[in-house]
């Protein structure tokens, strides 16, 4: 079957990641099309589009790249033993990579994938009679300017390509940012809008739109001191919000962790999402990425459990309790929601053996598990303070501390606050397969915060601005909500957008929008502003060295 790729860009790194990859979709040509129906065919050009978006947001993908890059997260080398990884997590964290970093290396690989098969699928369904082609093309169309434009954020270039057996020409600055734009603009017409989140429709790419604006003075001047907001860019921003919220199609949810559950599909939430519902094999582990190894959320399955990773730093907790007089897990739903009170050394049934969600702190309860079994207690489940026994520690307690850092104590495999903001699987066997939550890309709250920031960086318009934050606060009804805010700055804004959007890939961008990304956090002080793109992959690089001068490595890497 014959498969184009991008170009010589990709090669290298296609040939090093595709010998470990599964893809679970068939590309079909003129050799293996043969006797299926026109639909069949479209659906099938029109898949592998698609397909490698749940492997992009992968936790070791773009998940490290826009958060554990953040104050957001960060991930030590836990107890001198595990995700040590040659040094890769304490470099991003310290805003020190190389261009050998395989987070960025197949980041970049998929990426170039998805380019390469939307240029397969815009070559192809123009030739396939069924009723949807229309519909296909706008999205394959859309597609590829999402993967640009995830490109552009990262590594600050585009690749312009039509002709499949062609070499792309590659944008940087404002010809990039001009050329994602009107790929967006051509396929938004014949977009549909019930297809559901898990494909490109008019909303997303509206909410794609006002976050291809939002970031333009960002996009045309990376390097800049002080980013120029234009006022022109603004307004598009608001007129696509405005687009969205006035659709009628999509609404906040009372109960703001169900937007990361595992039946979250349909929440009206998400504008544009990964589809990573189980029958479609879903298998994200953001789930399993925070969590402690010795927490198993499941009584069904007994090796599935988490992996202590990444932890928050301390500077983004002390966001939350220095907002709050209180303790935030009492004032705002987003920190933290409890689902079960568990008194120690006691048993439970099965049915109420729910992980709490959010921000994890302190001394962690759960199942026991002896020798590769839980305890029962007859029918029900034993539960109670958890250990390192999977550690061969068993004395020492999961007791998740504030501090963590690169130190020998500050990278023990307690440190850090964790985070289970997505549902852990109740069908993932082992926590590294089937995550069926779908992972938002755009969703309303983010398209609120984003028209709320637009209205403050062109008008000052903070009255305005504070009725959409307030109005994202308000919703989350099913406890009570987090108290009306009285005044709206842009680093309140700022700050809104991580307690609202936290662990959801838009970190690092925010960060760099707000002139935040040159700051000092734990174990981080580099201050050079070039560090604001990564380095492009060597692999890209040497791939494209039949080309002289064809794919420049980005300043001081």
């Amino acid at each position: 079957m014959k498969r184009t790729l991008l170009s010589t860009v990709a090669l290298a790194g296609l040939l090093a990641l595709n010998g470990c990859t599964n893809l679970n979709e068939n590309v079909l040509d003129e050799s293996s099309a043969t006797g299926l129906t026109d639909r069949q065919a479209a659906d099938g050009n029109l898949a592998p589009v698609y397909a490698r978006l749940p492997d992009i947001f992968t936790h070791t993908n773009y998940f490290t790249i826009q958060e554990i890059s953040t104050d957001e997260a960060i991930l030590p080398y836990r107890g001198g033993t595990d995700w040590g990884d040659n040094g890769i997590y304490l470099a991003l964290h310290q805003h020190t990579p190389t261009s050998t970093d395989p987070n960025l290396r197949n980041t970049w690989v998929l990426l170039t994938q998805g380019i390469s098969r939307s240029v397969t699928a815009l070559t192809t369904l123009p030739t396939i009679n069924d009723s949807n082609t229309k519909t296909y093309i706008a999205e394959a169309r859309g597609m590829r300017a999402y993967y640009n434009m995830m490109l552009l954020d990262l590594f600050g270039l585009v690749f312009v390509k039509d002709d499949p057996q062609g070499v792309s020409q590659i944008l940087r600055g404002e010809p990039a940012l001009e050329y994602v734009k009107s790929e967006f603009l051509a396929a938004e017409p014949d977009l549909a809008t019930s297809v559901g989140p898990g494909r490109l429709t008019k909303g997303g790419v509206w909410g794609l739109l006002a976050r291809l604006y939002l970031n333009a003075a960002v996009y045309r001047d990376r390097y800049a001191t002080q980013f120029t907001f234009q006022s022109a860019d603004m307004d598009k921003v608001v007129e696509y919000t405005d687009k969205i919220i006035n659709s009628g199609q999509y609404q906040l949810s009372p109960d703001y962790f169900s937007i990361f559950n595992a039946d979250n599909h349909t929440n009206k939430e998400l504008v544009f999402a990964v589809d990573q519902r189980s029958e479609l094999n879903g298998h994200n582990r953001l789930a399993y990425f925070s969590i402690s190894g010795d927490q198993f959320p499941l009584p069904a399955f007994t090796g599935a459990n988490g992996t202590d990773g990444p932890a928050i730093t301390p500077d983004f907790y002390r966001t939350w309790t220095s907002a709050y007089s209180q303790d935030p897990a009492g004032v705002d739903p987003r920190f933290y929601k409890k689902n079960q009170t568990i008194p120690a050394d006691s048993c439970v049934a099965a049915s109420n053996v729910v992980m709490d969600r959010g921000i994890l702190r302190g001394q962690q309860y759960g199942l026991l598990r002896v020798n590769g079994a839980f305890v029962r207690c007859g029918s029900n489940y034993r539960v109670g303070k958890l250990f390192y026994v999977t550690r061969n520690r068993p004395t020492f307690p999961v007791n998740f501390t504030e501090q963590v850092d690169f130190s020998v104590a500050g990278s023990n495999y307690n440190t850090g606050y964790r985070v289970l903001k997505y549902e852990f699987s109740p069908k993932s066997q082992s926590g590294r397969n089937l995550g069926d939550v779908d992972i938002p890309i755009v969703r309303l709250a983010d398209v609120y915060l984003m028209r709320a920031e637009a209205k403050l960086r062109k008008s000052n318009d903070a009255a305005s601005a504070l009725a959409d934050v307030n109005k994202i606060r308000s919703a989350r009804t099913s406890s009570t909500p987090a108290p009306a805010l009285t005044s709206m700055t842009l680093d309140l804004l700022y700050r809104e957008r991580g307690f609202e959007l936290y662990w959801e890939m838009v970190r690092r961008t925010d960060m760099i929008r707000f002139g935040k990304y040159e700051g000092t956090w734990t174990e981080k002080t580099n201050n050079n502003p070039q560090k604001r793109l990564f380095p492009i992959p060597q692999t890209a690089i040497d791939g494209a060295s039949n080309l002289p001068g064809y794919l420049a490595q980005n300043p001081s890497y």
